[in-house]
C-alpha cells in the first residue's frame, strides 16, 4: 500500500475517487461518512468538488482502498498521480 500519498490528489480527482470507492463498496454517502467519522454533507462536498478530505480522512480512505484489493489498486492507479 502507498503511504501518505493520497493527500496530494487535487479536486476534482479526489471527488471522483471517493465516488468510485463508494460505488465499489456499495455504500451510500451516509454510510461512507459514518465509516470515516464525518457527516453526510462532508462526503457530499468532497464528491461535488467543494472541499477536500483532511489528512486523517484521506488516510482512512487509503486504508479502505487497500481493503478492497485489486479494485482499490486500480482506483489508486487511475486517480493517484505517480510519485517522482
Amino acid at each position: 500500500m502507498v503511504k501518505n500519498s493520497l493527500v496530494i490528489i487535487q479536486q476534482p480527482e479526489v471527488g471522483k475517487l471517493i465516488l468510485k470507492l463508494r460505488m465499489v463498496t456499495g455504500l451510500t454517502q451516509e454510510e461512507f461518512a459514518t465509516s470515516l467519522g464525518v457527516t453526510y454533507s462532508t462526503v457530499n462536498r468532497w464528491e461535488n468538488g467543494h472541499t477536500k478530505p483532511s489528512r486523517l480522512a484521506m488516510h482512512r480512505i487509503e486504508e479502505m482502498l487497500g481493503e478492497i484489493g485489486e479494485q482499490g489498486q486500480e482506483l489508486l492507479a487511475k486517480y493517484l498521480p505517480k510519485k517522482f
